[in-house]
């Protein structure tokens, strides 16, 4: 195997085990500046079946906002930038935890 070729595959295995609100921090991240949906599925690693749906429940709560376009471009609202913020802020809390 290929140097980092393990690290790759684990990391892979891992991304498949994340929770919703990671997906949500990753997506928020993703969209901070503006981005189309297919780069969205790429960088996310996640079905475009399953990213409409996250999308949806962002742009209903004003986490998530989209420009018309060709591409439609989405982009993180300040409010979404505040609850990624809250978000991360709990993982790392949660790290610390010896459980």
């Amino acid at each position: 195997m290929r140097k980092g070729g393990l690290e790759a595959l684990w990391g892979n295995y891992m991304r498949a085990r994340r929770s919703k609100d990671q997906i949500i921090v990753e997506i928020l991240n993703i969209c901070e500046k503006g981005e189309n949906l297919t780069n969205i599925v790429y960088r996310s690693s996640i079905s475009f079946a399953s990213i409409k749906a996250y999308l949806a429940v962002l742009m209903k709560n004003d986490l998530l906002i989209y420009q018309d376009g060709s591409p439609r471009i989405y982009k993180t609202t300040p409010k979404g930038l505040a609850m990624r913020d809250r978000l991360e802020g709990l993982h790392k809390l949660m790290e610390g935890l010896k459980i």
